[in-house]
C-alpha cells in the first residue's frame, strides 16, 4: 500500500461527503461502476437518507425513465396508488423489480407523511424513455404537451390538433421497432412523418416557453414543470428517432450523445427546483469525456455530468464508486497495482476516499488500469480520480 493512502479514507456518512466539498452543492450525484448490484443500493439509500435529513436534500433522482416516474413522484409526494404498481409502472430498465429501489420509494413515501408541501421529498427519473434495444414512440409526451397547452391557451395560437399528432405519430410498435437499432433502414425516424412531427414539436415547446407568465399563473407551477418535461421529451424522442434512421459513421455517437444530453436537461431542470442528489452509473455522471468501442469503431461524446458541470460549477459534484470484488461474476480481488487493488488493501469494508488527496498522493505514482472480465463492469480510470469530489469504495459484492 502506499504511504498516505489510508489518510484519505474516511466513513461514507452525510458529514464526511460534505466535508469533501466547498459548498453544499445542488446536484449531488452518486455514480455506480455496474448496474443491479444490492450493495450499491444499500450503500446509496443509507447515505441518501442522510443527506435528505442533514443537509435538506429534497428531491432524488435515478437513472429511470422520466415519463414514468412522474408515477412514482405522485406516489411518494401524495400516496397517489399502490406500491406493487409503482414499482412496476414507474421505473425503466427492469429498475422497480429491485428490494432497495422498493425500500427508497417506501422510505419516501413514509418520509412525506403529514409534511407540508414545501418539505416534502420528490422523485424523479431523469433518463430518457429509451433502452437498449431503442427508443419509445413520441405520442406520449407529445400529447401530454398539446392536452395541457389546449387546456389553457387560446386553440388559434396551437400549430396542430390533436388529430394531427395522432395521425402522424401512426402505429407505435414502428418507432418501437428493435431491428431499428442495428439497421437505420428500419427506423422511421427521418420519414417525412417524422419530420413533420420534429417542427411541430419544437413550435408546440416554443408555444410553451412564449406563454409561461401566463401558464403558471393560470395552471400551476408544477403543472407547468412536467409540461416543460414532455416538451423536452418529445423533442428529444424524435431527435433520438431521427439518428437511429442515419447511416453515417457517427450514428452511434450521435445516439449516445442525444441520450446523456437529454439526461443533462432534465438534471438541470431538477436543479433548478431546488437541491437533489442523483445516482446513475458513472459513465453518465463523471465530468470526462465518455469513450466506448462499438466493434471496430471508437465513439466518443461528451456525459451528463460533464455538461452539468459545465453549466453549474461547484453547484454539481461527484463522488465516483468502485467495487473490490464482484465474484459471482467472476471479478476477483484486483491487481495491486491499480487503483482499486490500492484501495482494497485497507481493511476497511467501505469508505468514502477524498479523491483530491488520493490525487495529490498518487502525483508520483502511475496506477495501472484494471481490466474487468466481466463486461458488466466499468473499473476506475486512473487519470479521471483528480475529476472527482470523492471515491465510494465497497470491499465486496456479496450474494447471499
Amino acid at each position: 500500500m502506499i504511504a498516505g493512502t489510508k489518510d484519505t479514507a474516511h466513513a461514507v456518512e452525510a458529514a464526511t461527503v460534505m466535508r469533501l466539498l466547498p459548498t453544499r452543492p445542488r446536484l449531488l450525484a452518486l455514480g455506480e461502476p455496474t448496474h443491479g448490484e444490492d450493495v450499491l443500493l444499500e450503500v446509496r439509500n443509507d447515505l441518501f437518507r442522510q443527506l435528505v435529513e442533514q443537509e435538506g436534500y429534497r428531491t432524488i433522482a435515478i437513472e429511470s425513465d422520466c415519463v414514468m416516474g412522474l408515477v412514482v413522484d405522485d406516489y411518494v409526494t401524495s400516496g397517489t396508488g399502490i406500491l406493487d404498481e409503482v414499482m412496476e409502472r414507474g421505473f425503466s430498465h427492469g429498475w422497480g423489480a429491485f428490494a432497495a429501489n422498493r425500500e427508497l420509494v417506501r422510505w419516501m413515501r413514509a418520509y412525506n407523511d403529514g409534511r407540508p408541501g414545501s418539505e416534502r421529498l420528490r422523485f424523479a427519473g431523469f433518463d430518457g424513455p429509451l433502452e437498449i434495444t431503442g427508443a419509445a414512440s413520441p405520442r406520449q409526451a407529445l400529447t401530454a404537451l398539446h392536452h395541457y397547452l389546449i387546456a389553457w391557451v387560446d386553440a388559434d395560437l396551437l400549430p396542430c390538433t390533436a388529430e394531427t399528432l395522432d395521425r402522424l405519430v401512426g402505429a407505435d410498435d414502428r418507432w418501437t421497432n428493435p431491428a431499428a437499432m442495428m439497421d437505420p433502414s428500419q427506423s422511421v425516424g427521418q420519414t417525412p412523418d417524422a419530420n413533420q412531427l420534429r417542427l411541430l414539436a419544437d413550435d408546440l415547446v416554443a408555444l410553451l416557453d412564449a406563454q409561461t407568465p401566463h401558464l403558471i399563473a393560470a395552471s400551476s407551477s408544477d403543472d407547468w414543470d412536467r409540461a416543460r418535461l414532455y416538451g423536452r421529451t418529445a423533442t428529444g424522442l424524435l431527435r433520438y428517432h431521427f439518428w437511429m434512421a442515419d447511416t453515417s459513421p457517427g450514428r452511434m455517437a450521435r445516439l449516445v450523445g442525444v441520450r446523456d444530453s437529454m439526461m443533462a436537461a432534465n438534471l438541470l431542470a431538477i436543479a433548478d427546483r431546488g437541491p437533489a442528489l442523483v445516482n446513475a452509473h458513472n459513465g453518465h455522471l463523471q465530468r470526462n469525456k465518455s469513450r466506448m468501442r462499438m466493434g471496430d469503431l471508437p465513439v466518443e461524446w461528451w456525459s451528463a455530468g460533464a455538461i452539468v458541470s459545465a453549466h453549474l460549477g461547484e453547484g454539481y459534484a461527484f463522488l465516483a464508486t468502485a467495487l473490490g470484488t464482484i465474484r459471482h461474476q467472476g471479478v476477483d480481488a484486483p491487481p495491486p497495482d491499480t487503483i482499486e487493488g490500492l484501495l482494497y488493501a485497507l481493511p476497511e469494508e467501505r469508505y468514502l476516499v477524498d479523491a483530491h488527496r488520493l490525487a495529490a498522493v498518487l502525483a508520483n505514482v502511475t496506477p495501472a488500469p484494471r481490466e474487468s472480465p466481466w463486461y458488466g463492469y466499468s473499473p476506475l480510470d486512473p487519470a479521471h480520480v483528480a475529476s472527482t469530489d470523492g471515491i465510494v469504495f465497497v470491499k465486496d459484492a456479496r450474494r447471499s
